[in-house]
């Protein structure tokens, strides 16, 4: 019997010289209250009844939500919403030893990490108007960073990153930057109708004067292109004229015919093209003589 209790105490010596650490996590060993050393997953070895856990270190990634308030330079209070993801720094013992003995339990440290970053965040907030804040997210982020990595190094931890989900004022506050940002909103509306109006009239006032402009050179052209049609044939007509005057003169026939048929052809003009105006034309004999005196003058100057 006695054989059987010895070879079951030595049995659970045995066991109980072998420890497992799960993944993830680092086992803290104490001999007589005394930091020993760490041991690292898997498999462990250690002295029975003399070596104890004091504690397991998860190297896992860690969350904390927080709400806190802060108050800016023109004295609006502005509420946070935010998330903390921090881990240990590494799995290097002196590292492991900070998390494990500088505070007294997990409690103690998530409170002094949260009380430390609402600080910081408060201190930046306070050198900003409230206006501002909404547009520095980033910075505080990274204010809270650069302020907290020494601090947190010294404690074994590191800052992984802080989530800003929201951040609010009282509604007195949201309401005023409410109107503030709609009557932003109708002015740049109205400036941006009234530049469009603007726009909208010199084109058209440009597109105006070009039309007048090409309108006035094509009446330009056109004016220029029936002076010389006239021209030419005011030119031709007396060409044709002279020859006739002198192949009459050279048939000894009196050059005044050329005068008379004319005159004659002008009346038929008159009368097919007239479009029913009025023209009053001398058809006596003195009339006759005194226009064929004129239109033979005419041709005389012309000469």
């Amino acid at each position: 019997m006695e054989k059987w209790i010895i070879i079951g105490v030595v049995v659970l010596l045995l066991i109980s010289c072998f420890i497992t650490v799960q993944q993830g996590t680092i086992a803290v060993i104490t001999m007589f209250g005394k930091y020993r050393r760490i041991l690292h997953p898997g498999l462990n070895f250690r002295i029975p009844l003399f070596e104890k856990v004091f504690s397991r270190v998860s190297i896992q990634n860690r969350a904390i939500e927080m709400e806190f308030q802060a108050i800016t330079q023109d004295q609006a209070n502005v509420y946070f919403k935010a998330m903390l993801v921090y881990a240990v720094l590494d799995s290097q013992e002196e590292t492991i030893k900070n998390v494990a003995f500088k505070f007294m339990d997990n409690r103690s440290f998530s409170q002094a990490l949260i009380r430390t970053i609402e600080g910081s965040v408060r201190g930046f907030v306070a050198t900003k108007k409230q206006a501002e804040i909404l547009l520095l997210r980033r910075e505080i982020v990274d204010d809270v960073k650069d302020s907290l990595d020494n601090t947190l190094e010294t404690w074994g931890f590191h800052l992984i990153d802080l989530q800003l989900n929201d951040i609010t004022f009282d509604a007195e506050i949201t309401t005023s930057m409410a109107k503030v940002v709609a009557s932003n909103n109708l002015k740049a509306a109205a400036e941006n109708e009234g530049q469009a109006l603007l726009i909208t009239k010199t084109k058209a006032a440009e597109a105006d004067g070009n039309a007048i402009k090409i309108a006035a050179q094509a009446e330009k052209e056109a004016s220029q292109l029936r002076g010389q049609g006239i021209a030419l044939f005011r030119e031709e007509v007396a060409k044709g004229m002279t020859e006739a005057a002198d192949k009459m003169r050279e048939a000894n026939l009196d050059t005044s015919l050329i005068m008379f048929s004319m005159w004659t052809e002008s009346v038929k003009e008159f009368a097919e093209k007239g479009k029913g105006n009025v023209i009053f034309l001398d058809g006596s004999t003195e009339g006759l003589d005194k226009t064929m005196k004129q239109m033979m003058a005419n041709d005389l100057l012309k000469k």
